[in-house]
């Protein structure tokens, strides 16, 4: 039975707990320059699957993290959304940051917004939190 944090739901989404089969998945979004445009570089596979096993350990630290995302009855994984504290310096740290990733084929349906919403809701309302960031670098321009 999954805990209060490890599912949220939209009217389009859930967003819950990351699973070994997600792992394929996000190896390709991961990979795809469209995707990965406004990052340093593409993630390797072992890359990637180290990125979801930290999202693991931040979930079994803090209770939350970033959600994987499925569209039920369509996708059973197009990236994830959630909540993360960032583990470098800056102006607005320490802080909770939300963030997302999708796979292309995703972008463009509102499900980013969706998802960050809900994650966003889960962070002022259940968590109590009284402050939430996002980034983005300057050159892009869905920031």
């Amino acid at each position: 039975m999954d805990e209060p944090a490890d599912v949220l739901t939209t009217p389009r989404l859930r967003l819950r707990r990351w699973r070994e089969s997600d792992l394929d998945a996000f190896a390709a979004l991961n990979s795809d320059p469209r995707v990965m445009e406004h990052f340093p570089l593409l993630l390797s596979r072992e890359e990637s699957d180290a990125l979801a096993q930290r999202i693991r350990v931040h979930f079994e630290q803090h209770g939350y993290g970033a959600w994987a995302v499925e569209v039920p009855g369509a996708a059973p994984f197009i990236g994830f959304t959630g909540l993360t504290i960032p583990a470098f310096e800056a102006p607005f740290t320490p802080c909770v940051e939300v963030g997302w990733r999708l796979a292309w084929p995703f972008w463009g349906k509102g499900y980013a917004s969706e998802a960050a919403t809900a994650a966003l809701r889960f962070a002022f309302e259940e968590l109590r939190l009284a402050q939430v960031v996002s980034f983005t670098v300057p050159a892009n321009p869905a920031g």
